[in-house]
């Protein structure tokens, strides 16, 4: 019989090659897995799953852990304000996890006898499939066709194209990633540092140009209303966002960052949903948290980024920083208010009953109305007192040199 081998299938370039190397090359029995944390509509999955039988897999599968994605992790990144330099929503690294977890789950009910990602040698992506599989499923047979035979997407389509697979070869100039936290897009410019993505290569394009007002309802941290309208799950009001703020274009970067093997890397993505739900939650927390809760948060919020991105989510200490950051959002409750422009957007304001900036303690500039001005000067001879002790020793000492 056969080997088995369970492949982490997404449809594109990577992994149809290795579909056909594992088979035809290496004689598995091919199985596929595509797990969606909901970058996928029906169509599309419907497609992948042809994709998967017109190459010849034994079996194939679609898991949906959208929701199981969100809990696990985008609500802690969404409670950290947690964007990857200043600037990426770490639209492909948060969802491996889900994913390599799912593999795991799936490889031992069908009994393989090893699993396959379609990772190259020169990704992040590789550490957190492997880091996560050799943790779950310890002693399991992990097989890398890409990164094994330090190969192209040129050579990638050369080899498919003698196995005469049917493909979109001229789509396959592109990596796309796409899930529910955003979409990567990779391509020859961004294996350069001078250079942008082509209109054309960008999945959604710009299709609005008047400006829009849009109002997003936080409770405890979490989204659950859209212009007034209620969602009874998060997974829901970030997709119809994502529908209304996509077509502006907002959201769309390229990412350069440190990958986990120590070499720089460039990745395009756009993530209008995540961008405006990162910006407008920080905004209210900037409203409703005390300034302690705040620079504390702040420090665990980019550890735990960093840390999931390297792929380190089985720590157990992101579980000691998730209580943290789930207790920090007891009163990050109200709405924020946002005007959408092509390629950018304006965060008007919000509106909470917990906003300690209020009239009742006093105005900014204006006027106090919880103390006097005696009690400023008291306070702040008092909170200078240690600095003032300082510098009097100091000049004391160099008067005495």
């Amino acid at each position: 019989m056969k080997k088995k081998v369970l492949l982490a299938f997404s449809g594109g370039l990577d992994t149809s090659f290795c579909v056909k190397y594992l088979s035809d090359d290496l004689g598995y029995e091919v199985h596929t897995l595509t797990v969606d944390t909901g970058g996928f509509s029906k169509e599309e999955l419907t497609h992948i799953e042809t994709r998967a039988n017109e190459l010849g897999v034994a079996s194939h599968r679609t898991e949906d852990v959208t929701e199981e994605y969100y809990s696990k992790i985008l609500r802690f990144l969404i409670f950290g304000n947690v964007l990857k330099n200043g600037t990426y929503p770490l639209s492909v690294s948060a969802e491996r996890m889900v994913q390599a977890l799912s593999v795991a789950r799936y490889a031992k009910e069908i009994r393989a006898n090893a699993v396959c990602h379609g990772s190259t040698g020169a990704g992040n992506d590789q550490v957190r499939f492997d880091m996560a599989l050799h943790i779950i499923s310890p002693g399991l047979e992990i097989i890398t066709p890409i990164r094994e035979l330090k190969l192209s997407r040129d050579q990638e389509i050369d080899y498919l194209r003698k196995k005469n697979v049917n493909f979109n070869f001229d789509k396959a100039k592109y990596s796309i990633n796409k899930g529910l936290w955003g979409t990567s897009v990779g391509g020859k410019e961004t294996l350069i540092s001078l250079g942008v993505l082509p209109e054309d290569a960008w999945p959604t394009a710009i299709t609005k140009s008047s400006p829009e007002k849009v109002i997003l309802g936080f409770t405890e941290g979490e989204l659950y209303e859209v212009n007034g309208q209620h969602f009874d799950h998060p997974v829901e009001a970030i997709r119809f966002l994502q529908d209304i703020a996509g077509p502006f274009g907002i959201g769309r970067d390229i990412h350069i960052g440190d990958t986990i093997i120590g070499i720089k890397g460039r990745v395009g993505f756009e993530a209008a949903a995540p961008v405006l739900i990162l910006k407008a939650h920080h905004a209210l927390e900037k409203h409703t948290l005390t300034k302690w809760q705040a620079s504390w948060k702040d420090q665990l919020s980019q550890f735990y980024g960093n840390w999931l991105h390297e792929g380190q989510y089985l720590d157990p200490v992101m579980r000691d920083m998730e209580s943290f950051l789930q207790s920090s959002q007891k009163n990050v409750t109200g709405k924020v208010h946002l005007e959408l422009h092509p390629n950018r957007f304006v965060v008007l304001g919000i509106e909470s009953p917990f906003d300690l900036m209020s009239s009742k303690f006093g105005k900014y500039g204006e006027e106090n109305l919880g103390w006097s001005g005696d009690d400023v000067k008291g306070f702040t001879k008092i909170f200078g007192n240690q600095v003032a002790i300082h510098h009097q020793v100091t000049a004391e000492q160099k008067r005495n040199a």
